[in-house]
């Protein structure tokens, strides 16, 4: 039974750092290349995070996928050239919009 309450203990504390990443459907993105640019999704910042805003990052940014990143959250290290990571903060505004 106790392991049983570390497990679960430890699987809720994991879920925590997860991040929310949405694949883009092949109707919201143009032929070509799918590799990010976050100057060209810049004017994004300071607005407010949802659906349309991160349809529109995504667009503008050329990127194949969309990370979001809540307020005090951990993001895992791996670099991916056709991501665009979208930083949010408690009052669900966009702080920060990088590649990767």
């Amino acid at each position: 039974m106790h392991r049983r309450i570390v497990a679960l203990a430890l699987a809720s504390a994991l879920a925590g750092c997860a991040t929310m990443e949405r694949e883009v459907s092949p109707d919201m993105v143009a032929e070509g290349p799918m590799t990010c640019n976050a100057a060209n999704a810049q004017s994004h910042v300071g607005q407010q995070a949802n659906q349309a805003t991160g349809a529109a990052i995504l667009k503008d940014s050329g990127a194949r996928s969309l990370r979001w990143g809540p307020p005090r959250s951990a993001w895992t290290m791996d670099y991916r050239e056709d991501r665009v990571n979208v930083r949010y903060d408690d009052a669900m505004k966009i702080t920060e919009i990088t590649c990767g």
